[in-house]
Parts: C-alpha cells; sequence; structure tokens
C-alpha cells in the first residue's frame, strides 16, 4: 500500500530528523564504540525532538498457526512506523539490508533506517529501505 502525499512527507520528515539525530550522536561520539552507546544516545536525541520510540521491540515470526520466538529484536521503532536498526561494523553487508527489508515487511513499516556508526563520515553509513512507499 503507497502512503499519501501527507503521510510521504511526515515519514520523510520524521526519516530526515533521526539522521540528523544520528549525525549529532557521531559527532560528539565518533566511531568505535558499542552498538549500545549509540543506541542509548540516539534515543536522547530522539526524546529531545519529542518523538515516541520503542527500544528492542521483540520480533515474533508466525509460520502456519504457530508463533515462533526466534529472538528477533528490532533495535528502535519511531512513531509506530519507521524501522531503526543500529550497527557498528566495519561495513554493511547485504545481509544487514536483508534483515531491515524482513523487519519491514513483517510489521508492514514503510521505511526503514540502517545507520552503522562505525565509520568516519555516518552519512556514509546510513541506508535508508522502502517497503512499499
Amino acid at each position: 500500500m503507497h502512503r499519501g502525499g501527507a503521510e510521504a512527507q511526515r515519514i520523510n520528515q520524521i526519516t530526515e530528523e533521526i539522521i540528523g539525530s544520528a549525525i549529532e550522536v557521531h559527532k560528539v561520539l565518533g566511531p568505535g564504540l558499542l552498538e549500545s552507546a549509540y543506541e542509548e544516545c540516539l534515543c536522547y536525541e530522539l526524546s529531545k525532538h519529542k518523538y515516541s520510540f520503542k527500544r528492542q521491540v521483540e520480533l515474533p515470526v508466525t509460520y502456519k498457526e504457530i508463533k515462533l520466538d526466534c529472538g528477533y529484536r528490532i533495535d528502535l521503532v519511531v512513531e509506530d512506523r519507521i524501522i531503526l536498526e543500529l550497527k557498528s561494523v566495519d561495513r554493511i553487508m547485504p545481509i544487514h539490508e536483508a534483515q531491515l527489508l524482513t523487519y519491514l515487511k513483517l510489521c508492514n513499516s514503510p521505511v526503514g533506517l540502517l545507520i552503522n556508526f562505525n565509520v568516519p563520515v555516518v552519512t556514509h553509513g546510513i541506508k535508508r529501505i522502502v517497503n512499499n512507499f
């Protein structure tokens, strides 16, 4: 389902502000820390922007009539529609992108951001992935 103009604009505005927050976190901390440190600081920045978010959201997988608890966790869900997958790795791999796309599909979320903080310039470590948007 494609989102209408106002919804698309709102999602774009939120993702831009999330990216700005990630830039701020990276500017202060730099690369090389654990993912959990970046998550904590990004949550602080999101709070300053008055965004609602949930951390470490469990994502069960349904197979036929059974619900499987496979241990999947979404790092952050912002405003109940944007999924953030945070990394602190040498480089983003295709499996990281596939992971986020799977989360988007399972949650029927329109947009996700894959953010790798372990890079000299954080904007080089950000990928925006869309799901029917």
